[in-house]
Formats: C-alpha cells, structure tokens, sequence
C-alpha cells in the first residue's frame, strides 16, 4: 500500500518537470528604433543538452530524481518496512483492545441486566404471596375453641387490655382509650360482637402515669437570651406546660425583671425567636408588686408572692384580672427564709406533673424546707411536707414528678444537685447530679413538664436545661 502511493507522488512529480520545461516557450512582441513591432517567439531546443545559465536547474532535478530513487529503492528492499509495519501494527492492536473492552462491557451489563430483571420478578412475586396472605387474613374468622362439652368461647386478650390512640400533636392532645370485650349471643354460638368502649383522658394524665422518673441527669445550659440592662440581673421566665384559650399557647414566652422597688410588669412574647430577639408582642400591669423570682405560670395564670407579705396571688392571662389571693400560712417572708443566694426568695412557687406547688418555711420548721400542694384555683394549702434540708444551705429548688430536688451552690460553675425529697414516700436522701451554673450566679429553677426542660436565670442570661428521667415508678400518689 506504501509503495503504491509513493509511486503515484514519483510520476506526479515527473509529469510537474516536463510541464515545467514545456511552459519555458514564450512568446515577445517589442518596438524596434523605427516604431515597427517585433515578434519573438523562443523555444527550449531538446537537441541542445545544455545552454549557458541552464546547469544549475539541470543539476537540482537530477538531484531530486536521484533522492527519489534512493526512497524507491530503501522501499523496495524493506529497510523502512520494519517501522512502518511496527506502525501500522500497533493502530490495529490498540483498535482490537478497544474492541475487546466495549465487548466485554457490553456482556457485562447484559448480565447485569438479567439479574436485575430476576430480582424484579422475585419481588413481584413475593409481593403477590404476601398480597394473598393478606386477603386470606382478612377473609379468616375469629379463631375458635372449643370445651369438652362443645361450647364456643373466643380466643380473646384478658379483660381490661386497652388500645391506646393518640389525636393531636399539641399539650391539649387527647388519648382514647379503647376497652375490648366481647359480648356473647348465647342463641348462636357461632357469632360473638366485639364492642369498645372508648375514654377520653388527657395527655397530660398519660404523661404523667407512664413516664415519671427520678432525675438522672441535666445537660448543659442553652443561652436564650441576655438581659439588657441591671434590671435583668435576675428575674423570671418560663413558658406555661398546660396553657387554656387560644389567645396564649404552649410557644408564649413570659419574663419578669425582678430587680427594682416596685416590679409589675409581665412581658410576652409571641414565641421562643421572638423572646431572642427581644420583640414583646404585649405587656401585662400586675394589679400588686411581685417579689423576687419565685413566680411560675400554670393552666393560663400566673402566680407570684405580693411584695413584703406571704399573700399567694393568682393572675388570670386571659381576662387580665386578679383571680383569687390567700396567704401561706405560717410562711416566712422578706428575707426570713430565703435561699443562700438571699433575694428575698422565701416563697418559691413551682409546677411539675402533679400540679401547683409552695417551697418555703416556717418558725415552727426552724428554716427547714417545708413543700405544700395547692390547690391551682383558690391557693388552698392540699398538704403539706417538712424536710429535713435547710432552706438556707441550698441555692434553690424544683418539684419534678412530686419530688423536690435542691441545687447546692448558685455561683460555682460545676455543683450538684444534692437532696431530693420524694413526697410519694415521706423519705429524703442526698444525691449528686452535675449541674452547671455556667455564668456564676443562678437566681432562679424552675421545670416545665411539657417541654421536659429547667429553666434558669443565671446572671442575666436566660438558659435551659434538657434533663433526663430514669425508669418510670407506678403507685405514686
């Protein structure tokens, strides 16, 4: 094939030279001194090997040919065959393993393919055995047994299993509970009716009776928000776990700044990013001046302790008005029997699962800490606990689960929570559950059941706490 082509270029080249020589005939027409016109015609005489200025063309073509032959005959002898067929043969190697390769691929995913396919008939045939599997369920009876004496009784669940069946996402979340038993149709033994019964019980109930705990642990403080001015050094803040009406909800934020000579004012805000970014979308007037942080907020009322006096006042959020007021009887007041961080912190008003609570003390309890129930409407003292904590040794205090819990320092960054009082047994008993004050000066604890956090005031940072319960206790009262 190469030698074919060069060939072909040889006599193109010869056939260019012979061109060329014939092309140098030529024709002049010029005007002599008279004016007549000449013609000369000139032509290359092949008889003549050469002319005088003509050798060195001569010279250069015999060159070229000589060059040519050269080529022809290095062609003809094979001394350039080995290299070009090395050329030629590795294209073609390099095309053939090309080949090979889309080959294999190609049978790669055809396999693949078929696989696949298989796999999808196994699933469509697992699908309609379970399909009929169903249907046969559906279409099965009660399964039956039968006495000795041939009477039919159902294999049913023992007598009082419930079905539980949420509705809601919301605190205000309801649970039926569906009781099932049978009724029996003695005149035919082959046909019995299932019938429920159905309760409705609040979540707060559910919550209460399948997940109440002793405390185990409390995380780390979560910055909410920080006070603006020296007002904020400590205060109170929370979020109602039971709220009633629409116009307030679980999501309100409520704040008191309690530091100044006459505090009565109650911020809300609409929810937890509007409360960081400090946008109050109203604010409450207190018909009586609030003293220290031991307020709390419980099914749409706030509750705080009249400045100077051991008068409990309820505040009701929907109509603005004062609800109901009753002193705590015997309770010390304004600076009596407050806690180690002092702040006339002598009423301490909590909220935990089993209701609204009062940790103070009394003369007769000689600074001991000293827990009522009350009652959330008239502020009736339900019953009351005395333990054996002095209200003054610790920095403050929560109810979870109708235990109260005491926080042994208020400015040490890593202290403990170190007592716990259960009021189910009468018993109380020292622990040491780590608890952080991370800003050095906690004025105020306090847990929503519904959010299942603490709340804390620490140096004028708004915090929370996630805890966690341990495993639930039944029995309690």
């Amino acid at each position: 094939m190469w030698l074919q082509v060069f060939l072909f270029c040889l006599s193109c080249l010869l056939l260019s030279i012979q061109t060329q020589a014939q092309g140098r005939a030529s024709l002049h027409r010029s005007n002599d001194p008279s004016g007549r016109c000449h013609y000369t015609f000139t032509v290359a005489n092949p008889q003549e090997s050469s002319c005088p200025g003509s050798k060195p063309e001569m010279d250069q073509a015999l060159s070229r040919l000589t060059l040519l032959e050269a080529s022809v005959s290095r062609l003809l002898t094979g001394v350039d065959g080995g290299t070009m067929t090395g050329v030629g043969g590795s294209s073609e190697k390099g095309l053939q393993e090309a080949f090979s390769q889309v080959t294999a691929e190609r049978n790669q995913l055809q396999q693949d393919k078929e696989r696949l396919n298989m796999q999808v008939q196994e699933l469509q045939r697992r699908l309609a055995e379970l399909s009929q599997e169903a249907e046969s369920l559906r279409q099965k009876p009660c399964q039956q047994t039968f006495t000795s004496g041939g009477t039919q009784h159902e294999n049913r669940p023992a007598s009082g299993m419930y079905q539980s069946v949420s509705k809601g996402k919301s605190h205000k979340s309801k649970t039926l509970l569906i009781k099932r038993y049978p009724t029996y149709d003695f005149g035919n033994s082959g046909y019995q009716e299932m019938k429920a019964e159905v309760t409705e019980i609040s979540a707060s109930h559910l919550f209460l009776e399948g997940s109440c705990g002793e405390l185990v642990s409390v995380g780390d403080p979560v910055l909410h928000r920080k006070a603006e001015s020296i007002t904020g050094k400590y205060g109170v803040w929370m979020q109602d776990p039971e709220p009633q009406g629409p116009q307030y909800t679980n999501k309100t934020v409520w704040r008191i700044d309690a530091v100044g000579k006459d505090v009565r004012q109650l911020f809300a805000y609409e929810d937890m990013d509007q409360y960081s970014r400090g946008f109050p979308m109203k604010v409450l007037v207190l018909p009586e001046p609030v003293e220290s942080t031991g307020a709390t907020l419980y099914q749409g009322s706030f509750y705080y302790q009249r400045k100077r006096s051991r008068t409990l006042v309820r505040y009701d959020l929907a109509s603005e008005t004062l609800a109901s007021r009753m002193d705590l009887p015997n309770a010390g007041f304004h600076g009596q029997h407050p806690y180690s961080w002092g702040g006339y912190t002598d009423i301490d008003l909590a909220v935990d699962e089993q209701g609204l609570w009062a940790i103070y003390s009394t003369s007769k309890a000689r600074g001991a800490i000293v827990i009522s129930q009350l009652d959330p409407k008239s502020l009736e003292v339900k019953k009351s606990w005395e333990t054996n904590i002095k209200k003054n040794t610790v920095a403050n205090a929560f109810m979870v689960c109708g235990r109260l819990y005491t926080v042994a320092s208020y400015t040490a960054p890593n202290t403990t929570i170190n007592f716990v009082f259960d009021t189910a047994t009468g018993v109380g008993q020292a622990v040491a559950v780590p608890f952080k004050n991370k800003y050095h000066y906690n004025s105020m604890v306090d847990y929503n059941h519904a959010q299942r956090k603490l709340y804390a005031w620490d140096n004028f940072h708004m915090v929370t706490y996630d805890i966690r319960l341990g495993r639930a206790t039944h029995g309690r009262s």
